[in-house]
């Protein structure tokens, strides 16, 4: 059996979770500080990819970087370099798709967090980016580690707009999902459904290792 598809569905969700953690708590730290309506006009633009259609966002991340956009066409000239039906090319993918998980939970603790504290510790003279990185962050952990792990568990099992990105290419591009939909299109069913299954084991070990992260976060608050 060929663990190819395994490993790269974990190394893209791997990459693009790491990125995604950072640009999500990025944007959700600063668009929660913002005005009602620029927050409003923010948040529909920031999340509209958790209710596209992968198929869609994959039709749009083709227009921007594929082999024959404005985008695409600089890369191949300039440096030499093809994103379009890569492993590479299904990191941007999972990234946008993953984003709105990672930002909304990570806004929604950002907005849940007692400014009073902020306030004491600038009454201390502390600086903003010591508030952020040990008052603000501890406080918000529960959130963050959900979207983060919601991210990675969401990256691991996308299809639509990898597929269209990346495609399919046995020990290249190969995912996952995109190897249960070529074995399942070539009637190898038996094959299949042992991807299946492991997809299956994986997603339930990450739930569970966030439910129990989640309890251990909110213990400890309670116990503070």
């Amino acid at each position: 059996m060929d663990w190819f598809p395994l490993l790269n569905s974990i190394r893209i969700a791997t990459i693009s979770t790491f990125i995604t953690f950072f640009l999500g708590i990025f944007f959700a730290y600063y668009v929660a500080k913002l005005p009602k309506a620029i927050k409003g006009v923010l948040d529909v633009i920031l999340t509209l990819p958790l209710v596209l259609p992968p198929t869609v966002i994959g039709f749009f991340l083709l227009r921007i970087m594929g082999n024959n956009s404005t985008f695409g066409i600089f890369l191949q000239e300039q440096f030499g370099i093809k994103l379009i039906m890569t492993w590479h090319a299904a990191i941007f993918a999972t990234i946008v798709v993953t984003f709105p998980l990672m930002y909304r939970t990570a806004r929604g603790a950002f907005e849940a967090f007692d400014m009073n504290l902020k306030y004491a510790a600038q009454t201390l003279g502390k600086k903003n980016t010591w508030i952020f990185w040990r008052i603000l962050i501890p406080n918000c952990k529960t959130g963050i580690i959900a979207g983060t792990v919601l991210s990675f568990a969401r990256a691991l099992g996308e299809y639509g707009a990898t597929s269209m990105v990346s495609g399919y290419t046995p020990g290249k591009t190969a995912t996952v999902s995109t190897t249960v939909y070529q074995l399942w299109r070539t009637g190898n069913e038996m094959l299949a459904y042992k991807w299946v299954m492991i997809n299956v084991a994986i997603s339930f070990g990450i739930l569970i290792i966030m439910n129990m992260m989640e309890q251990n976060a909110k213990s400890s608050v309670k116990v503070n």
